[in-house]
Parts: C-alpha cells; structure tokens; sequence
C-alpha cells in the first residue's frame, strides 16, 4: 500500500473551485497561496493506493461561510 499526502491550491471562479496546483512541499503550497488575493483554499490531501482517502482545508479566503 502506498501512502503519500499532497498540498492542493483552489481557486474559486465564480461558482465553481478550480485546481491550481498539486504540490509535496507545504512551504511552495503555502507561498502560492499567499500570493493570491482572494477566493482561495489550501487543503492537504492524503492518498492510499492513488485514491484520496483524506482531505483537510487549512486556509479558506474570501469564500462565502456556508450556512450551518
């Protein structure tokens, strides 16, 4: 079983969240996050055997809170 996790950059345009970059080093992950100015999401990723098995946000900016 292979096991890594991956940091993921999102960009929200309109509705929709579209991928920016897939990225192993957190350090790069997180510069290109901040680079950005809004409607943004860092999340960490973990595979298994190629298939996402675990998926955190760690920064959301300028998106709308959902209702609870």
């Amino acid at each position: 079983m292979s096991r890594f996790e991956q940091y993921e950059v999102w960009s929200q345009a309109g509705q929709v969240w579209e991928k920016v970059a897939c990225l192993r080093d957190f350090d790069v992950a997180s510069a290109l996050t901040r680079s950005r100015s809004r409607g943004v999401r860092l999340m960490r990723v973990i595979f298994e055997d190629g298939k996402p098995v675990e998926q955190d946000v760690l920064v959301d900016v300028g998106s709308t809170r959902q209702e609870p």
